[in-house]
């Protein structure tokens, strides 16, 4: 199932499901339905065997709006955590070895803040205060039953779904420190979905193409099986850390063919539209706009 928030004109924000080319609110199909994403992922066990045999004929009834009168919003009205792996694909660590970058032994991790936190179209605020504005389309994955000290085997069964990102990074301000929070953090710079793909949908996430374009140019081509720390192994460290809950985020890597490996770099700039898109999960498509 793919799980979407959208809004048609000035109405309220509703949860629903992507159906063919129609937008469908839970509300439609189950009475008592959740009206917010983090609490539909916790009592996801409960709704999916409700939801699965009205489906089909939600589509055949022609239930919902069309996709093309309806906004999409952020799949996620709110998250607790967000969570960023850096150095993880084989092909952007190459590209960046230049900067003194080399294949980690260890997993890098590194927070986005909340704020960050986007919608699939919403658009890309270029901050006044950065010049280095750059893209990174990630495999986004959606935690769904939390946990603590969760093994790597036990990792997929905690994954609610997945969803297209962009990590978007302020490179001056990543790189003039050791810490990359603030370079990761700027408002906008988390744009996510279309719609969360439950994970029973996607399969195998590590056999996934994974593409960027900027302005229609092919930027980065590349697979998730190249991920050099795999999906599970990602849950198994962080869940050593810290407890994962219902709703958290984890950016799982970029490949490579970021702007900043170009030489010279290209840098985004308002006006550029930024493409993502992964697989079967969809596309997300983000303007850069200047911060007014």
């Amino acid at each position: 199932m793919r799980l979407i928030r959208f809004c048609k004109g000035d109405a309220p924000a509703r949860l629903g499901l992507l159906i063919g080319e129609r937008a469908v609110a839970l509300s439609e199909l189950i009475a008592d339905a959740p009206t917010g994403t983090r609490d539909a992922i916790a009592r996801w066990s409960d709704l999916a065997p409700q939801l699965t045999p009205l489906l089909s004929a939600a589509g055949a009834e022609g239930k919902g709006e069309p996709l093309a009168q309806v906004r999409l919003l952020c799949p996620l009205d709110a998250t607790e955590k967000m969570m960023a792996i850096g150095l993880n694909y084989a092909d952007h660590i190459e590209e960046m070895r230049g900067s003194g970058l080399t294949t980690p032994s260890e997993q890098i991790w590194f927070s986005k803040q909340v704020n960050c936190l986007s919608g699939p179209f919403d658009p890309i605020e270029h901050p006044r205060a950065s010049e280095a504005v750059d893209y990174e389309v990630e495999l986004v994955a959606i935690i769904g039953k939390g946990g603590r000290h969760i093994s790597a085997a036990d990792a997929p069964a905690h994954v609610f779904g997945y969803c297209v990102g962009n990590d978007v990074s302020a490179r001056d301000w990543q790189m003039k420190t050791p810490q990359w929070v603030l370079g990761k953090s700027f408002d906008t710079h988390g744009p996510i979905g279309p719609a969360i793909v439950t994970a029973d949908e996607v399969g195998d996430p590590h056999a996934l193409d994974i593409r960027s374009y900027v302005n229609g140019e092919l930027r980065q081509n590349s697979n998730t099986r190249h991920l050099v720390f795999d999906i599970w192994a990602q849950i198994e460290e962080l869940s050593k850390v810290m407890t994962l809950k219902p709703g958290d985020v984890i950016f799982t890597g970029t490949p490579g063919g970021v702007g900043a490996a170009f030489k010279p770099p290209r840098y985004l700039k308002p006006g550029d539209v930024v493409r993502c898109e992964i697989g079967n999960l969809g596309a997300i498509e983000n303007t850069v706009l200047a911060e007014s």
